[in-house]
């Protein structure tokens, strides 16, 4: 089984940059991705950035693409998520995700993914 521990959520104004971070215990060998989910109230979950172990690319979706960067630290087991230009559409609850056998196609839906942490709020005022 595999924990994971979101922090660095906040708020802030719109224009300005925000750093989150998740750790990952446990059994942690087979996680093959990581990610960075969001849901907004109302709204269903959004995969926001992945980074995968077999890949040093990362990938994002469109509304991210080009002022969010995910990275990752197989040491410590960790993986990031800077988020700079935020604007209130931004705002929602960022959730971390790791999966074991996540499909290449389908990096940023949420079913690819086996452990979640428990979510910290970003607001964008």
């Amino acid at each position: 089984h595999v924990q994971l521990v979101e922090s660095g959520g906040g708020t802030v104004q719109a224009g300005e940059s925000m750093r989150l971070s998740c750790t990952a215990s446990g059994y942690t060998a087979n996680m093959n991705c990581m990610a960075w989910f969001r849901q907004a109230p109302g709204q269903a979950r959004e995969g926001v950035a992945v980074k995968c172990t077999e890949d040093s690319r990362p990938f994002y979706s469109d509304s991210a693409e080009g002022r969010f960067t995910v990275s990752r630290d197989n040491a410590k087991n960790a993986v990031y998520l800077q988020m700079n230009s935020l604007k209130p559409d931004d705002t929602a609850t960022y959730f971390c995700a790791a999966g074991t056998e996540v499909r290449w196609n389908r990096r940023l839906v949420a079913r690819e993914y086996d452990y979640w942490g428990q979510g910290t709020q970003v607001t964008v005022s």
